[in-house]
């Protein structure tokens, strides 16, 4: 049995140290995203050993100790062929190689920044108000501006109601004086009339 889990362990260095090399012509972010991933598969092997795994299957290991080795050597192929191929779905459906280039763009730009990125400071109550606050000035911001350009919108509004009310006023003038026009000639229209006589009015037919 030592030896069956020499040579599964054997197989499976070998296979990991494949998938080292294929990372290593990689990006940084990512070769090491890799290199996260292939420890973390590899002790999750060292942890399913032959003897944890005859383990839980004891009556069947004490009877047929080769049907249980051929078992765990099965079981340990198809979970590392499971566990890498959700692995490459993770980086191929979550465009990881893409993400982490832009990530180390990122961290280039960030060099040339005189002053040092956000840390938490260990105080959650502390970061919550920190950010609270930025958001809150951002929206004070927002506000001040929207204040403004309503402001404007109404000095704009008031001009053009105070125009409307001048012309309204002007109108009513113009009708005013029209009318009195009018009155003062239907006035001097009836004194003539009353100046003259019946007879004078028959004489003028």
């Amino acid at each position: 049995m030592e030896e069956s889990e020499s040579v599964s362990a054997k197989n499976n260095a070998d296979k990991v140290d494949v998938s080292s090399r294929q990372s290593s012509q990689t990006k940084p972010r990512l070769k090491l995203f890799n290199k996260v991933m292939e420890k973390s598969l590899q002790w999750l092997l060292d942890n399913a050993s032959f003897d944890r795994f005859s383990h839980y299957f004891q009556p069947l290991s004490k009877q047929n100790p080769q049907l249980t080795e051929a078992m765990h050597k099965q079981f340990i192929s198809q979970l590392q062929t499971l566990v890498q191929k959700e692995i490459a779905t993770v980086i191929e459906e979550g465009d990881l190689q893409v993400r982490l280039e832009e990530l180390d763009k990122l961290q280039e730009l960030a060099k040339d920044t005189p002053h040092a990125a956000w840390r938490p400071t260990g105080v959650p109550e502390q970061d919550v108000c920190s950010d609270l606050v930025s958001y809150y000035k951002k929206q004070e911001e927002y506000m001040r501006i929207q204040l403004k350009k309503l402001q404007k919108e109404n000095a704009g509004l008031a001009q053009k109601v105070q125009a409307g009310r001048e012309n309204v006023t002007h109108t009513e003038q113009r009708i005013a004086s029209g009318v009195e026009e009018w009155r003062a000639s239907l006035e001097d229209l009836e004194a003539f009339v009353s100046t003259l006589s019946p007879s004078e009015n028959f004489e003028s037919l």
